[in-house]
């Protein structure tokens, strides 16, 4: 017995940390749990704002102690935040948060939704956030989600009566919760969602509270707690070998790209919820003291209860197979139930337990990844009985396209099958669905009201397997798959895709003109199918001219490219806009680039963007040529300072040596540095005594908790949570004749024009007396803020910090954001600078 524990322990940690991408495998006490999960009718929906927003130890604590079906909405995908593993931000970074929140929820057993709103970044007022989203459509959606998963509880992150104090989608989350929560069984409220899905009355709404909105630890202590309710959320897990802060733990550290990898805890822990709207429990220690979540809750629910007791309460962990007759007994009266809610949830819940007692392995592997519309691919089936159950597959369909088998499924004797599909010309490319069209600055679009919600687009091309398990009729639905092997990684999967024919991308999203000398510009073509020609125009802004006019393109293989150049010629003057390549094949034309994405912890993604790169001819001057660069997190700087003709390198914190840095006119620190490179604290000696001797360092924004040194300055800097998030912010000069704002570009309110999701953020506030001041700068209702450029004079170099957003400025091709940045690069290299009387 403690070998078969020791077993299970091990599965079980192996499947929370497992490569993502790997198909679920029950161990019999995740079966276990899940059959006491299918005897709890009770549901929680969790909401706030982004994704990291969510209490995974309060999501555990419900879907593995409670056992109630618990589902976390997201109001956003993330897409305005930064991106701590990989260089992708907007859409792109929107699309692996989505895909962490999955994983994280596949970690602490929760389900995942979203709404139609983009998150544009930070905002400091709900007013600014609702003004931004469409709020009449994101409510719209928050109603949806309860009439869809029909929760009996709402726990909300955040508190809806404090707008102003928080990041304002953190409050419009929890306003638009409490607004939902009655319009929700209001059948005159978005009338069109009822006639699908019904009205829905959840009985409780709390706010998930702490002694952080209190403002202490003290006034927490002291506070009314009549209204609260709290859970000791640290409770152990015998039977999986973990506790529920370890799981949450593990769930939390999914948000990689968010840098919320850390360590496990244990140990008791204390959760508070606050009663907003419904009844307070009776009982304060049963969040659903009143609500009936046993099977009588439903008509005819008492004999599917009696049958599913006695699977829990004499489970054989040895021969879970054991069971089978009566899972399938319960399911079919599951199947008669007149509650639509609880019947298709727990079909679904018991489906999977039955896949997993009978021992089934089911898969469906092609022999590609990919594939265009049309292109004709192999299929690998494979179909295993790992039970000692009767269990014989009648047949199977590929896309509705049924074959006879019609043969049993003997134990563990693994059947191969093999099959051929067409993929149907009728089939969209595999998409992020809110992608396909374009949206505003706060809303995505998505025309089809039937998926809107859903977290992934749903898989093109599935599997049907159509079997009799003890002689009772059981499908089970698996997706297409692609199953492969690297000798470094061992056996990997990826989700099969739909791709188009042609695809094409230009490398450089922004190309940058300092001259009107013209560039040569590849434009790579990527074929979906074999055999593929055609040509490539190129549709630019007038003014521009771009040679030759079209290029032919033959490309013999599939997922092979053809890289073309073409030779774009800029006007005299300054002036910018998109340049499009356009892919002709056959009667149709393709726009769009194929975005690969490849983390380990997500699943494999393909992303369909517009291929457009913005070309800016740029009215820019600089002085200095070498530039060392230290990364932090991921940004697009090093790439934008070689557009302009900078010679940029890379320097590891190791390689930051007196001697290295004496080749180089400046040093630029990456975005939040010395937040996460926890060597470069060693090294700020050398940094700073390279600006001693004449270099000219510049810090871009950090946060001002977790520093990795006290010392980012020679001089005294304290970073504060200072922002500007209105990007439209009127910008004063504050010292006008410095030179930074004079040479060799001459600065003026015209480069602060078309800025794009803020102005900056974490400006310090204070400051030593060597600092000069450059910018004010503030959003509506608030004090001017003036740390977001501040430079002060150290021996014969300069050391700056800024706070200005060029991360997000570069890849939008901003052209006063280029001036300006090249203006800090060459302070210190006039040579007039004392004969005009700028300062330095």
């Amino acid at each position: 017995m403690q070998k078969l524990l020791a077993s299970l322990l091990f599965l079980l940690c192996f499947s929370l940390t497992t490569q993502a991408q790997q198909p679920e495998k029950l161990n019999a006490s995740e079966i276990h749990q899940a059959v006491k999960k299918l005897n709890f009718l009770g549901s929680v929906l969790y909401l706030a704002a982004h994704p990291d927003d969510e209490n995974t130890r309060l999501i555990s604590y419900m879907s593995n102690h409670v056992k109630a079906r618990t589902a976390y909405l997201s109001l956003t995908r993330g897409d305005g935040g930064q991106n701590l593993i990989g260089p992708e931000i907007r859409e792109l970074l929107g699309v692996i948060r989505t895909q962490e929140l999955l994983a994280a929820r596949r970690t602490d057993g929760g389900e995942q939704r979203f709404t139609r709103a983009n998150d544009f970044g930070y905002s400091k007022h709900p007013d600014e956030t609702l003004a931004i989203w469409n709020k009449n459509e994101v409510l719209s959606d928050v109603v949806l989600a309860i009439r869809q998963f029909k929760p009996d509880i709402i726990i909300n992150r955040f508190d809806h009566r404090s707008p102003g104090t928080t990041h304002g989608h953190h409050t419009s989350s929890a306003m638009l919760s409490v607004e939902a929560f009655d319009l929700a069984n209001d059948k005159n409220a978005f009338p069109e969602q009822v006639k699908q899905y019904g009205t829905w009355q959840p009985q409780r709404e709390f706010f998930n509270t702490s002694w952080w909105f209190y403002g202490s630890q003290e006034k927490f202590d002291e506070a009314d707690k009549t209204n609260l309710l709290n859970f000791d959320i640290g409770v152990y897990y015998p039977a999986l070998g973990l506790s529920n802060n370890e799981i949450a733990a593990l769930a939390s550290s999914k948000h990689l790209c968010q840098g919320f990898g850390r360590l496990t805890q244990r140990g008791s822990q204390t959760e508070y919820i606050e009663l907003i709207k419904g009844d307070l429990p009776k009982d304060k220690s049963n969040l659903f003291d009143g609500i009936n979540t046993t099977w009588t809750r439903v008509k005819g629910g008492d004999k599917i209860e009696s049958i599913l007791k006695s699977v829990d309460s004499n489970f054989n962990f040895e021969n879970p197979a054991s069971h089978l007759d009566q899972l399938l007994k319960a399911k079919q009266l599951i199947e008669k139930i007149d509650s639509p809610q609880w019947k298709t949830q727990k079909i679904k819940e018991i489906n999977r337990i039955i896949e997993a007692c009978a021992g089934l392995y089911l898969e469906a592997s092609a022999s590609t990844p990919t594939a265009a519309t049309g292109q004709s691919i192999d299929i690998t089936i494979e179909v295993l009985n790992r039970s000692n159950a009767t269990i014989k597959l009648d047949s199977y369909s590929i896309s509705n396209t049924e074959t006879t088998y019609g043969k049993p499924l003997n134990t563990n004797d693994k059947q191969e099958l093999k099959a051929q599909l067409d993929i149907p010309t009728t089939l969209q490319p595999t998409a992020p669905y809110w992608l396909n069209k374009k949206g505003s600055l706060g809303m995505y679009r998505v025309d089809d009201n039937n998926l809107i919600g859903k977290p992934e687009t749903p898989r093109a091309i599935t599997v049907a397997f159509n079997l009799k398990i003890n002689g009772v009729p059981f499908t089970i639905t698996k997706d297409l798959i692609y199953r492969y092997s690297k000798p470094d990684k061992g056996e990997l999967y990826r989700p099969f895709e739909i791709i188009p024919e042609a695809s094409a991308k230009i490398s450089q999203k922004v190309i940058i003109f300092e001259n009107d000398q013209q560039k040569d510009i590849p434009v790579t073509v990527k074929a979906g199918k074999d055999n593929l020609e055609g040509y490539v125009t190129i549709a630019h802004p007038k003014g521009w001219s771009v040679f030759p006019e079209k290029q032919k393109f033959i490309i013999a293989n599939k997922d092979q490219e053809q890289t073309l150049l073409f030779t774009v010629i800029p006007p005299k003057n300054q002036s910018e806009g998109l340049m499009t390549p356009m892919v002709h094949v056959g009667d149709n034309v393709y726009t769009k680039e194929l975005v690969e994405i490849d983390y380990e912890h997500i699943p494999f993604q393909t992303v369909l963007l517009p291929s457009e790169s913005k070309i800016v001819r740029l009215d820019i001057k600089k002085r200095g040529e070498n530039i060392a660069y230290i990364e932090g997190a991921g940004d697009v700087v090093p790439a934008s300072l070689q557009q302009i003709g900078y010679n940029v390198m890379i320097l590891k914190p190791e390689e930051i040596t007196a001697e290295r840095l004496s080749a180089f006119d400046a040093v630029v620190i990456g975005i939040r540095a010395y937040n996460i490179v926890d060597q470069i604290k060693f090294k700020q000696d050398i940094l700073f005594d390279f600006v001693e001797k004449g270099g000219n360092m510049i810090v871009q924004y950090n946060t001002n908790r977790r520093l990795k040194t006290d010392q980012i300055a020679p001089y005294k800097l304290k970073l504060s949570r200072d922002r500007v998030t209105d990007e439209n912010a009127e910008v004063i000069l504050l010292a006008p004749d410095h030179e930074v704002l004079n040479f060799p570009n001459k600065i003026t309110s015209n480069d602060f024009e078309g800025w794009t999701q803020e102005r900056g953020l974490y400006f310090p506030d204070e400051w030593a007396s060597e600092f000069t001041p450059i910018l004010s700068m503030h959003d509506k209702d608030e004090t001017a803020k003036t740390g977001s450029l501040l430079i002060a004079k150290h021996g014969k170099g300069h050391y700056i910090y800024t706070g200005l957003s060029f991360f997000r400025e570069f890849p939008a091709g901003v052209s006063g954001a280029y001036r300006l940045f090249a203006n800090m690069l060459s302070i210190g290299k006039s040579d007039l600078n004392t004969d005009n009387g700028l300062k330095n």
